[in-house]
């Protein structure tokens, strides 16, 4: 058992001072070819390209419906007061890319499941989910299954 600890650890790679100074990222996609960093409108998509940026992968965008200009995809999503969708250009990424899907929060993880179907329609693969604040009472990462969801912090209660 504590072999495997040691390996599990020995693959996760610390980046100090990311998302911002103070914070050391746990970087779990350190073995993994990542081709792009997904960032959901609009704080995703700060987060999104800095970690594009560190990873050296290419970087696309999710956005509300109507706020991109070319041919696009939509999946609509649950609110808890209704529904809402996000579009990203067909021609976002490669087919067969390998992504990450990045955004500042994870609630209850319909914004990152429909961004989730967005790549799938594109032919690629989310290999995880990464987010700097998770409320996990909210069980989002449910929705997630079966891609990785990391979060800097998690909220066990409001």
């Amino acid at each position: 058992m504590n072999n495997d600890i040691a390996l599990i650890r020995r693959a996760i790679r610390d980046i100090p001072n990311f998302p911002k100074p103070g914070i050391v990222f746990k970087d779990i996609t350190r073995s993994q070819k990542i081709d792009a960093v997904l960032g959901i409108e609009s704080r995703g998509f700060i987060i999104g390209s800095a970690l594009a940026y560190k990873l050296g992968a290419g970087f696309c965008i999710v956005r509300k419906p109507g706020k991109l200009p070319y041919d696009t995809h939509r999946a609509s999503y649950e609110l808890e007061y209704g529904t809402d969708a996000l579009e990203i250009h067909v021609d976002a990424m490669p087919a067969n890319a390998r992504v990450i899907i990045a955004d500042d929060l994870i609630a209850t993880g319909g914004t990152a499941a429909a961004t989730a179907k967005l790549v799938s329609k594109l032919g690629g693969t989310v290999v995880e989910c990464a987010f700097v604040i998770e409320l996990s009472f909210l069980k989002g990462r449910e929705k997630l299954k079966p891609h990785g969801v990391f979060s800097l912090l998690q909220y066990d209660s409001e």
